[in-house]
């Protein structure tokens, strides 16, 4: 029996981890002089207020070496190997930090998703899937790693304060954008997260021209599956991008998720992106 592992940046919900039974392992939340587990004991909603009661973002760590060996020698102990997908090496230490403890561990296979949020948890859960039609872990892992480079994957940002609070952008471009009602999409290019198109006007309007920029007029999607990952959206935004998705490509599954607290504390409130494969 295989298993398949990833950390908690990659946002599936608890619906999805329990009906792939996808092994999770959290990434830290500091907060103030507190430590949190993403997705263990806080939430989105608590660190914005955190973030607006104090004018500051929390900071994130890494899931440590050791965090890993004690995760994979539980793993071990259940499965016959294990395979963990992890929050792409560009972003995070968390892949060498896995890489280094599957050298402790045998039979742990360590794929780099060169990808954040469900652009990695594309990849688990084609993972699962593979194991489920009876491939070894070797070949889930090879699979798996060769596909990552299919992953297209981008957000859209309501606000950039906290990326300027990170360091990853000025005050000036966020305020200018704030100003002039600019809504820049980030793209992930090469496991690297670079600034794509500008979207300018209400925040629904920016998305769905945001979708019909990353879905129109394509003949090269793979329409397995699309997943749409926002970080507080209301329902009738994320409903409206679900109708215009729909519109533009026929995907067998559209599954809806929200980003966990390491994603959302880079991006910010009302943050919605989509995440798919090309063919």
């Amino acid at each position: 029996m295989i298993g398949i592992s990833s950390d908690s940046t990659c946002d599936l919900s608890p619906e999805l981890i329990a009906k792939y039974g996808i092994n999770i392992i959290s990434l830290s939340i500091v907060m103030g002089d507190k430590v949190f587990k993403d997705g263990q004991d806080i939430t989105p909603k608590e660190l914005f207020r955190y973030v607006d009661e104090n004018g500051e973002i929390c900071q994130t760590a890494a899931v440590n070496v050791f965090e890993y060996v004690e995760h994979f020698k539980g793993l071990r102990e259940k499965y016959d190997a294990v395979v963990h997908i992890s929050l792409g090496s560009g972003f995070s230490s968390s892949h060498q930090n896995a890489k280094l403890a599957s050298l402790e561990v045998p039979g742990v296979y360590v794929v780099d998703s060169h990808n954040l949020s469900t652009g990695t948890g594309l990849l688990v859960l084609q993972a699962a899937e593979l194991v489920e039609q009876g491939h070894s872990a070797e070949d889930v892992a090879r699979i798996v790693q060769e596909d990552a480079a299919r992953v297209e994957a981008s957000f859209v940002l309501d606000r950039l304060d906290y990326m300027a609070r990170g360091g990853r952008c000025s005050a000036v471009t966020a305020q200018g954008a704030r100003l002039l009602r600019l809504r820049p999409s980030i793209e992930v290019v090469d496991g690297k997260m670079v600034v794509g198109r500008k979207f300018r006007g209400k925040l629904e309007k920016c998305l769905l021209d945001y979708v019909e920029s990353r879905l129109g007029d394509r003949t090269d999607l793979d329409l397995s599956r699309i997943f749409i990952t926002h970080s507080g959206c209301s329902e009738e935004i994320v409903e409206a991008v679900k109708q215009k998705v729909l519109e533009l490509a026929a995907f067998e599954e559209v599954l809806i998720t929200t980003a966990g607290c390491t994603i959302s504390n880079h991006c910010g409130p009302n943050t919605l992106g989509i995440l798919f494969k090309s063919a």
